[in-house]
């Protein structure tokens, strides 16, 4: 599956490996020490993701004549992505139990949760309804909750002490149930964390005593920010979900090390960095194959000049979608998954339950198609007769259209069965609306792009945008077989294509930065009154204290990895309003340190500036004073990235081992006949127009009759509309 010429000769050594273990496919991207690269894909393996990462990658590998034991030596960075933790929340099951030392009276905090809870992740017309709102499962049962006697207030002073017998009580009950984790989540430890920290030297000491291995968890080590919920919703995923994986990051650790490779693994983390797998914070790698694609989206973009990207990754499960301005991304530090609100730092974006793998239903009701939100995942389809799945999916229409080669699927290693397809549509779909099968089936793909172009619109307009604004880069394995469909009358400036769309996610996890960032609420006020001298002895010293603090924990982190402070660029971040407001906005602060007037005046000239920026000249209220609401450090290590290829452009004539045979294939109503090409084979400056179909071992680009496409120097796809 190599998306570069290669001379079958010439030796490559793999330098730079990174996976993206989706829930239906694991994907490799692999770069030489000569910048060329080849891309892999394997069905991913839920049980156990290191065996669907070995099969990815020497999938990979065999692009390039070498096995895995021979390309893993070479290694120099390696970085993973995968589902595994996502999947416990979702799914709410997981190998431990957990149990929770909360503030007395807090204890249904889990069961109630936010009003946010009751409809994120629902479709558009369930949220309008009340009637259809329900709260979702508790990760814990209120059974292995117990409230603690304590307070201490919003500015971190003790109102009522920590009653040491409830601590007692509660920590045995818990152990009483066997329960590998404990987390403690007191009301506002973020601020104070003495209470948390006392109550864990008795947690460890009854440990002790009763000969038990549970470990303590504390909210104000792992999370110390406001909002109680989402801060008691993250470290309890902490427990629940991320540390059950450590094992599976073992796993990986481990088979890399047995074929070979002497290099530490990675894992792609939500603000956009990646992190050891013996991270102290590993919940924040909860989804980290889409933030790969958004990370490698823009690293594309700087590398190439394209400054305002829309992203959109389709895979076999989900549809995701985020926004590039300026060759930066949004964070959002309340983010949703899998319908629990969490207290960590993510790349903004939004992701839909419609993919390739979509279960294809009729309503019988109403007699209309419905798709997903529930998915296939690794299974593909009714088509592929090594599964065992009886409902059709959005990939068998593509089988029975023939956009799909079925000797072609997963480079011919997933046997395909066009003739099960059609009569499992024909069944489902097609004679219970009183249709024709490829009726049925174009019907599918139409109401599914129609969704995924509704969606991906009201995002750019939602942030106030025009699609004219933006390239658009589509990737993922399915992506390039819909790009058209949902790209159509938009508007965009251009519709960008990878030939490594299927590896992109992983192509952006190889070129994130080695990253660990740490975040702290805070409510340092700078008041208006105040001379800069006396707000740098004051507000400046104390947000200045606070930031050495986060300093030190990722300079702990690097420590872990035999990596030095004289390595480490560290960065630093406020979050900051105008007091009395209720939103802050994000800064990155020209200054390491804002003790004494200069420095504390360039920070506050940055947030000016930026507040200009976001909300216009007259939205400025310096008069007002300032208010800084959570301080966040960064620490940066330089790893070795990924290139984009350049090569010479050719003629627009594609050459003669590109064209691969001629076939019908239905399009809008009709059957076609349809050319088809390596999408490997193709040279820059080749030029094609559909009806047309591409095809490469890791996925397939569609080319609609009314459409045109031309590979430029750096193998990236450009499509258009016929005028």
């Amino acid at each position: 599956m190599a998306s570069s010429e290669d001379d079958p000769s010439e030796h490559h050594n793999a330098e730079i490996l990174s996976i993206d273990a989706g829930g239906t496919m694991t994907d490799t991207f692999l770069m030489d020490s000569n910048g060329e690269f080849t891309v892999g894909k394997a069905k991913t393996t839920p049980d156990d993701e290191s065996r669907g990462f070995i099969r990815s990658s020497q999938d990979a590998l065999e692009d390039w004549d070498l096995s895995v034991e021979e390309g893993f030596p070479n290694l120099v960075s390696t970085v993973y992505s995968g589902t595994a933790m996502l999947n416990r929340l979702v799914e709410r099951e997981s190998e431990v139990d957990v149990g929770i030392l909360i503030t007395g009276g807090m204890e249904d905090t889990l069961r109630m949760g936010r009003g946010r809870q009751s409809y994120t992740g629902y479709s558009y017309s369930d949220r309008l309804h009340v009637n259809t709102h329900k709260h979702p499962e508790p990760l814990i049962p209120r059974n292995q909750i117990r409230g603690v006697r304590e307070r201490i207030d919003v500015k971190g002073n003790t109102l009522v002490p920590l009653y040491e017998d409830d601590v007692r009580e509660g920590v045995n009950d818990l152990l009483d149930q066997e329960v590998d984790h404990i987390v403690v989540m007191y009301l506002h430890s973020y601020k104070n964390g003495e209470h948390e920290h006392r109550t864990q030297e008795i947690a460890e000491e009854i440990i002790d005593e009763r000969g038990m291995d549970t470990s303590v968890m504390l909210s104000s080590e792992y999370y110390p920010t406001l909002k109680e919920s989402e801060r008691l919703n993250t470290v309890t995923a902490e427990a629940f979900a991320a540390e059950p994986s450590r094992d599976q990051l073992t796993n990986i650790q481990e088979s890399v090390d047995e074929q070979g490779g002497n290099v530490g693994v990675r894992v792609m983390a939500s603000h956009g960095g990646t992190i050891d797998i013996h991270a102290n914070e590993l919940a924040r790698t909860l989804i980290s194959g889409p933030i790969g694609g958004m990370i490698g989206a823009n690293y594309f973009g700087e590398k190439l000049g394209y400054e305002n990207l829309v992203c959109t990754d389709i895979g076999g499960t989900s549809f995701d979608m985020g926004i590039i301005i300026d060759n930066d991304w949004q964070i959002d530090y309340s983010p949703e998954m899998a319908r629990l609100l969490l207290s960590l730092p993510m790349v903004n974006m939004e992701s839909v339950g419609a993919g390739t793998g979509s279960y294809v239903r009729v309503n019988p009701t109403f007699d209309k198609i419905e798709l997903g939100p529930e998915s296939a995942g690794d299974q593909v389809g009714v088509s592929a007769v090594e599964t065992d799945v009886d409902t059709v999916t959005v990939t068998d229409c593509h089988v029975a259209m023939g956009w799909i080669n079925p000797e072609n699927f997963l480079g011919g290693d997933m046997p395909i069965d066009r003739d099960v397809a059609e009569q499992e549509i024909t069944e489902q779909v097609a004679e219970p609306l009183g249709m024709g099968v490829y009726e049925a089936a174009q019907g599918v793909i139409d109401i599914l792009e129609s969704k995924l172009r509704n969606d991906l619109e009201a995002v750019v307009t939602g942030e106030g945008y025009a699609p004219s604004n933006f390239k658009c880069l589509s990737y993922g394995g399915g992506g390039p077989v819909h790009t058209a469909g949902y790209t159509k009358d938009l508007g965009f400036d251009e519709v960008l294509i990878p030939e490594w769309a299927a590896g992109f996610s992983a192509f952006g996890c190889g070129a994130a930065d080695y990253e660990y960032r740490y975040d702290q609420t805070t409510s340092i006020d700078i008041d208006p009154d105040l001379s800069m001298e006396e707000a740098a002895a004051t507000a400046g010293e104390e947000l200045t204290e606070v930031w050495k603090n986060l300093e030190r924990k990722v300079e702990n982190e690097f420590e872990n990895s035999n990596i030095g402070r004289s390595e480490i660029d560290f960065q630093y971040n406020i979050l900051g309003q105008y007091q009395g407001q209720l939103n802050s906005i994000d800064i990155e602060s020209p200054v390491a340190r804002v003790d004494t007037p200069e420095k504390l005046e360039r920070l506050i000239d940055t947030f000016e500036e930026e507040y200009r920026r976001t909300y216009s000249e007259e939205a400025r209220s310096p008069e007002l004073g300032h208010t800084v609401t959570q301080a966040s450090v960064r620490g940066v290590r330089d790893v070795v990235k990924p290139e984009i290829p350049t090569e010479p452009t050719q003629g627009p004539e594609p050459p003669e081992d590109a064209f691969k045979e001629t076939r019908e294939a239905y399009w809008d109503g009709e059957w076609l006949e349809t050319q088809i090409y390596d999408l490997h084979a193709l040279q820059p400056g080749n030029e094609l127009t559909g009806p047309a179909i591409m095809e490469g071992a890791a996925t397939t680009y569609a080319l609609p009759p009314d459409c045109e496409t031309y590979l430029d120097e750096h193998r990236v796809h450009h499509l258009s509309r016929i005028e």
